[in-house]
């Protein structure tokens, strides 16, 4: 958690999400990763090299705290852990790709 997020004990806006997702290549990684259907740790980890198991870890914690993603946990051994996203999640994925859309359109 970061001081502003510290100091202000209030959860981010929608606004303060995407800005946080946007800006932070690793986030968009993983959300992309997890929309194709990867959804266990060790698996996102091995889809980009220099994505480290603590930067993955604080963006999956970020992420479960902003509601973007739920975590799975199963009762099996060895322990088996999966993410997917929230319904909220799944209209804040259709939104970011509305905004790669609007970028693409203004590229050209």
């Amino acid at each position: 958690m970061n001081t502003e997020e510290q100091t202000t004990n209030r959860p981010p806006t929608v606004a303060e999400m995407f800005e946080k997702c946007i800006g932070c290549k690793w986030t968009m990684h993983v959300l992309e990763q997890i929309a194709q259907g990867t959804l266990r740790p060790g698996e996102l980890e091995r889809t980009a090299e220099g994505l480290t198991t603590k930067v993955l870890n604080e963006r999956l914690v970020k992420l479960v705290r902003f509601g973007i993603l739920e975590k799975q946990s199963f009762a099996e051994v060895p322990p088996r852990v999966e993410y997917q996203f929230t319904p909220f999640g799944e209209r804040f994925l259709e939104v970011l790709s509305q905004i790669e859309l609007l970028q693409e359109e203004f590229k050209t």
